[in-house]
């Protein structure tokens, strides 16, 4: 069995052990340099947080032990495909790659699929089903600039 298919079972154990506490099946590793550093499932059941996909608080845990979110040299692993979020948060955090056992295909039999979002987020802002406007303002830019300048 190779580290990949090590760390994959891992992730699909917790979210096995998730399932059986009342949660989704999502459990996600991260690992750095050969060597777990955060595990964590979805927590969407325990606190109605939606933001609560075990990739994202695997990403949390990390940041708030090590007081750093950039995690370049770490490898996600993730019982199922990754959604647009948690994906973007990956490319937010630097992430150097992830693999995931079980794909959107798999997932969408039992309505696990985020699937549909990527086609939206594929879509030209006014073509996407959900409304997001840009209606740029006078000193909109002002908060850049400042920060910019905090920067140096």
């Amino acid at each position: 069995m190779s580290a990949h298919d090590n760390y994959l079972q891992q992730a699909l154990a917790l979210a096995a052990r998730n399932v059986e506490q009342g949660g989704r099946p999502f459990g996600a590793i991260i690992v750095r340099n050969g060597e777990a550093i955060a595990e964590a499932v979805n927590t969407l059941h325990l606190d109605d947080d939606p933001t609560g996909h075990a990739e994202l608080n695997a990403i949390r845990a990390i940041a708030a032990h090590s007081g750093s979110a950039a995690l370049r040299e770490c490898v996600v692993y993730a019982s199922g495909q990754p959604c647009p979020m948690c994906l973007s948060a990956m490319y937010l955090t630097g992430v150097k790659e992830v693999w995931f056992a079980n794909s959107n295909g798999d997932g969408e039999t039992f309505r696990l699929s985020t699937a549909a979002i990527y086609q939206q987020l594929r879509q030209p802002l006014e073509q996407q089903t959900l409304p997001v406007h840009h209606l740029p303002q006078p000193n909109g830019l002002a908060v850049y600039q400042r920060w910019a300048e905090k920067q140096s």
